[in-house]
């Protein structure tokens, strides 16, 4: 059975590590689309505990026939400590790449700061098959200067393909024609359960980061000021203390200003996250229009939302609209909580609606791409590297 190598900040919900669950939601759902084409699946992770402690290399099997290196650590709780703790990581997770792969093995990265200055080693001196899976370009996130955000498209080079979330970043960053496949999330359609709220209100959600440089949550908060008492707004969601503390602070404030109801309903996984949002009647996908990595990449959460059946509101953003999901969406134009309750109570519940249909067609074709791009670029490094056999 033909392998490939993941790398990527992956570990098991109850490790302590410290990665980013959208990320890890997305490469469960690249997993199991390798493996059902009849490969496994090496995932390399070089994750650190969140709370500093020391942390075991292990390696445990995941998926149905893959599994998940990861390396012994310990950063401590002071700079020096990290900076020592970090730099012993790095020569690990080189060892072990340099150990294992062999020229022509397929290699996807999760693309990340933390190890894009491995990307030009592996290409060039490992002589793998890379391909890059690049979800948003961070130095637009989180407002790098000019020079940090050169550096880091500079990465980009050192791929054979690529995997986007978006035809936006595809065209932005495959400048020269390479072989690409577009995902937007995840086309992982979700067991049915029956709904936890009765009380004939419809319910609208806002699931995701409380970042306020992207802005949703607040903006999601915003709306319940225009809707009346027939709706219920929920916020689930993530961040630092000081954005959570915030968070809740608008919403007790608004509270007060609407006959809508409006919750905080803390951060929830696994089924009992997939129970919540399938309760719900509407997602709202509610970010700054106008941050510069809302050109390139695409919010997961909408998928979220269209595997569990939600209808959606969204801001109207050429990434959403120009994607093969755009014309089920409902769009609002103006970043104001006026609009944003227009597109909500807009909302037709006797259209025909069939998202679950929409994601099992997406997962056909994303597999299919994805098996004829593993395909295509595996004849093409091995005929360069007989070249120079």
């Amino acid at each position: 059975m033909k392998r490939i190598f993941y790398l990527g900040y992956y570990n098991l919900p109850d490790s302590g590590a410290n990665f980013a669950l959208s990320a890890v939601n997305k490469m469960d759902y690249i997993i199991s689309a390798v493996e059902s084409l009849n490969m496994s699946v090496n995932v390399v992770s070089a994750t650190t505990r969140k709370d500093g402690k020391k942390a075991k290399g292990e390696i445990k099997k995941i998926g149905k026939n893959s599994t998940l290196k990861t390396f012994g650590n310990y950063l401590g709780k002071n700079k020096i400590s990290r900076f020592i703790g970090q730099k012993r990581l790095k020569r690990e997770l080189k060892k072990y790449l340099k150990d294992n792969i062999k020229p022509n093995d397929t290699v996807i990265i999760y693309h990340s700061l933390g190890y894009c200055d491995l990307y030009k080693w592996i290409y060039e001196k490992l002589k793998a098959n890379v391909i890059l899976e690049i979800e948003e370009i961070y130095t637009d996130v989180v407002k790098q200067k000019h020079t940090d955000n050169e550096k880091e498209r500079k990465t980009f080079e050192y791929a054979n393909g690529y995997i986007f979330p978006t035809e936006l970043l595809d065209k932005s960053i495959n400048t020269k024609g390479k072989p690409s496949t577009i995902i937007y999330g995840t086309y992982k359609i979700e067991k049915r359960y029956e709904k936890i709220f009765n009380d004939n209100k419809t319910h609208v959600v806002y699931a995701g980061t409380f970042d306020p440089n992207k802005g949703g949550a607040i903006a999601a908060i915003g709306a319940a000021r225009f809707l009346n008492g027939n709706y219920h707004i929920h916020i689930l969601g993530f961040g630092k203390q000081s954005e959570i503390d915030y968070v809740k602070s608008k919403i007790e404030e608004t509270a007060k200003k609407t006959d809508a109801e409006i919750s905080y309903d803390g951060l929830l996984s696994g089924e009992e996250y997939i129970r919540f949002i399938q309760s719900c009647d509407i997602g709202l996908s509610t970010q700054n229009p106008n941050a510069q990595f809302n050109a390139t990449s695409f919010p997961s959460k909408i998928l979220s939302y269209m595997s569990n059946g939600l209808r959606i509101v969204s801001v109207r953003i050429p990434a959403i609209e120009k994607s093969a999901v755009g014309e089920y969406i409902h769009y609002y134009d103006e970043q104001t909580p006026e609009s944003i309750a227009a597109a909500v109570m807009s909302v037709d519940f006797n259209d025909g609606y069939d998202s679950r249909k929409k994601i099992a067609e997406l997962d056909k074709t994303f597999t299919c791409d994805l098996n004829a791009m593993l395909e295509e670029l595996s004849e093409k490094n091995e005929t360069v590297l007989q070249a120079h056999r």
